[in-house]
C-alpha cells in the first residue's frame, strides 16, 4: 500500500524547526520519501491525505508505563484482581494509548507475563496498540519497593513480584525474565512513594545484585532500567551499568556528571508525583503515599531542571498506572516537563527521537526520515506553540503505525 500525506507542516524529530508545506510518501510500513510538496511526485493510485494547516510529526513514545495497571489508588484491589481481568484491561489500555498518539511504549514491569502476551497479540494484529518493549517482573529486595508484600496483609499473595537478596538470586531472576520474553530488566534500586514500608531515599538492590542482573541482560544484547529515587541508589544503579534512571528524585552534581560520562538516560515521570500531590488523601490515595510525594516533589523538579540544563539525555515517561495517572492521558507529562523548564522543542524530542534511542530503535523510529517506520501523527495545532494540544485527542486527527492508519478523526 502507498499513501501520501501532503502539504503538512512537518516536525521531523531531528531537532530542526518545523517546515512546510511538506509531503511524506509511505510505502508499506516505511517512509519512502520526504520533501517539499512542490517537488515530491505523488504516485498514481495511492491514498492521499491533505494535511494543509496540520502539524505532522513522529508518533509519540512513552518510555515508562505499566500497561496492566489502572490508575486506581486502591492498590489492594489491584493485588486481588484476577489475571484474565488484568489482561483485558491491559488491551484496553493499549488501545487508549495508541489512540492518544503514542505509537510506542516501554513497559516497566508487569506480572503473570501479561505484558509479553499483550505485545505478542499487538504484533499479531489481534488487538490494536503501540509497539512495546516489556520487562516482565521487576526485581526487588525483600521489603523493597517492588515487594508487593511491603505494607500489605499476609493473606495477599501476588505472584507477579520477584524478590532477590543476593547476586546469585538476581542473576537467576534476570535469566528467567529474559527467557520469558523481557526486552529489558527492571531493577528497584531504591524505595518508593507508593510502597508503605520504605522511603524513596532507602537503598534497594545493591551494586553487586544489580550488576549480576545487568550482566545477564548485556549478555544477550539487552538493557536494564532502574527505579531509582534516592541519591545512594541512583549512584549504585549507574555504577552497576543501567541504561536509564527512572524518576531520579534526588540527583546530585556527582550523579549528573556520572550520567553524562556513562551516557545514562533520565526518565523523570513527573506526572506520577504530580497526580498524587494534586489528588491527595481525599481521593483515596494512602496517606503515606501523599506524604512521601509532597516531600519529594520540590527536589524532583529541581533535579529534572538541573539534569536538563547539564545536558543529560532525557526520554519522556509517565509511570502510567500510578494513582490517577491514566493510560491515554500520557501527554500531560509534556506539559509538566515544559513547566519545569524544558523547551517545547526538547520536550517533543524527549517523546520522539530520545525515546527511540533509549529503546534501541533510534535508527528506525522517532524521526520522519526515509527508511524509518511509518509511525506518524497528524495534529490540528502546533505543539511547539502550545504543548497542551497533544492532550486533546480530538485534535490528533490521524494516528499511523507501520504505515497503517489506526485512528482517523478527520
Amino acid at each position: 500500500m502507498v499513501l501520501a500525506v501532503k502539504n503538512a507542516t512537518l516536525f521531523d524529530g531531528s531537532g530542526a524547526p518545523p517546515y512546510g508545506p511538506t509531503t511524506v510518501i509511505v510505502e508499506g510500513d516505511r517512509i519512502a520519501s520526504v520533501g517539499p510538496s512542490a517537488e515530491v511526485q505523488i504516485p498514481e493510485n495511492c491514498e492521499i491525505l491533505d494535511a494543509a494547516g496540520k502539524f505532522l510529526m513522529p508518533g509519540l513514545i512513552d518510555s515508562h508505563v505499566h500497561i496492566t495497571g489502572s490508575g486506581d489508588p486502591n492498590r489492594l484491589k489491584a493485588l486481588k484482581e484476577l489475571v484474565p481481568h488484568q489482561a483485558i484491561r491491559a488491551a484496553l489500555n493499549a488501545r487508549a494509548t495508541l489512540e492518544a498518539g503514542f505509537t510506542a511504549i516501554r513497559d516497566a514491569g508487569a506480572g503473570f507475563l501479561v505484558d509479553v502476551a499483550l505485545k505478542q497479540a499487538i504484533n499479531e494484529g489481534l488487538v490494536p496498540g503501540p509497539r512495546m518493549q516489556v520487562a516482565c517482573r521487576g526485581l526487588s529486595i525483600t521489603g523493597g519497593h517492588g515487594d508487593t508484600r511491603n505494607g500489605w496483609p499476609p493473606e495477599v499473595e501476588f505472584k507477579g513480584r520477584y524478590v532477590v537478596d543476593s547476586p546469585d538470586e538476581a542473576r537467576r531472576a534476570a535469566r528467567e525474565q529474559l527467557r520469558d520474553g523481557a526486552d529489558h530488566i527492571k531493577l528497584h534500586a531504591t524505595g518508593g512513594v507508593m510502597s508503605e514500608g520504605d522511603v524513596p531515599t532507602a537503598r534497594g538492590l545493591t551494586i553487586d545484585e544489580m550488576r549480576a542482573a545487568i550482566e545477564e541482560a548485556h549478555n544477550v544484547g539487552k538493557k536494564a532500567m532502574a527505579h531509582a529515587q534516592g541519591s545512594t541508589g541512583i549512584k549504585n544503579a549507574i555504577l552497576a551499568g543501567v541504561s536509564s534512571i527512572e524518576h531520579g528524585f534526588y540527583l546530585t552534581d556527582e550523579i549528573i556528571e556520572l550520567m553524562l560520562k556513562k551516557d545514562v538516560f533520565l526518565v523523570p515521570t513527573l506526572a506520577a508525583v504530580h497526580h498524587i500531590v494534586e489528588k491527595g488523601t481525599e481521593a483515596g490515595i494512602p496517606e503515606y503515599g501523599v506524604r512521601k510525594a509532597k516531600e519529594a516533589q520540590k527536589a524532583h523538579l529541581e533535579s529534572f531542571a538541573k539534569a536538563y540544563k547539564a545536558g543529560v539525555k532525557i526520554a519522556m515517561g509517565t509511570d502510567a498506572a500510578t494513582p490517577f495517572n491514566y493510560h491515554g492521558k500520557n501527554a500531560l507529562e509534556l506539559e509538566l516537563m515544559v513547566k519545569a523548564g524544558m523547551k517545547p522543542m526538547d520536550a517533543l524530542l524527549a517523546a520522539t527521537k530520545m525515546g527511540a534511542e533509549l529503546m534501541g530503535w533510534g535508527d528506525r523510529m522517532g524521526q520522519v526520515k526515509p527508511g524509518y517506520w511509518a509511525d506518524l501523527i497528524l495534529v490540528d495545532g502546533n505543539p511547539l506553540e502550545d504543548i497542551r494540544v497533544l492532550q486533546d485527542v480530538s485534535r490528533i486527527k490521524v494516528v499511523m503505525k507501520a504505515g497503517k492508519i489506526e485512528v482517523r478523526r478527520q
